[in-house]
């Protein structure tokens, strides 16, 4: 089945759906989206499947759909895992997909984190892609995650849209020698 277009509505300029792919012990993703979402949440039952919210970006009405699938991929390491997904997001996705690679946990001791910055740094830079950290228990970058991301897509849609706007082309112009009697016969018959 089809995807429906990225500009469908009149409610929204731009329709983003968004995967979020993690780890069963990535729980904060899952409290990542109740932050987000402004919601109430308590540490042991926060799970979101799918979540939508429209934002404004750059003068445009965003509509994005967030489908979250932590907890399905178990029992790989995080740097696997990581590995995994982007090969599986290069052989199932468009070539054209826009990747983001979040960690989370920010506000903890990096010494305590299964993911210190600069080996996901590294990692992101190796696919050469974004790369934040997060904190949910701080709000540290949860809304800033998702901007970023949508204003990449709405940009990629926006180039895509322009290169596709029709050109216009000047059929049978006259040539420099039959230009001038073309001329004046128009103006001989318009009555100039």
């Amino acid at each position: 089945m089809a995807a429906p277009p990225a500009r469908a509505r009149a409610d929204y300029d731009y329709l983003i759906k968004l995967l979020l792919i993690g780890d069963s012990a990535l729980s904060g993703l899952d409290i990542e989206l109740c932050v987000y979402f402004r919601e109430l949440w308590d540490l042991g039952r926060c799970c979101i499947d799918f979540k939508i919210r429209t934002i404004e970006l750059d003068g445009k009405r965003i509509k994005l759909q967030i489908w979250d699938t932590a907890g399905q991929e178990r029992f790989r390491t995080i740097t696997t895992d990581i590995r995994n997904w982007i090969r599986n997001i290069e052989q199932h996705a468009s070539d054209n997909v826009n990747k983001i690679l979040v960690g989370n946990k920010a506000d903890m001791d990096e010494s305590k984190r299964a993911v210190p910055t600069s080996k996901g740094q590294a990692l992101a830079d190796e696919y050469g892609i974004k790369f934040f950290e997060t904190s949910a228990k701080t709000n540290l970058n949860v809304e800033e995650v998702f901007f970023s991301i949508a204003r990449d897509i709405k940009q990629r849609l926006a180039d895509t849209d322009s290169r596709a706007e029709p050109q216009t082309i000047k059929i049978n112009q006259p040539d420099q020698a039959g230009g001038a009697a073309q001329a004046a016969q128009r103006s001989a018959c318009c009555g100039s």
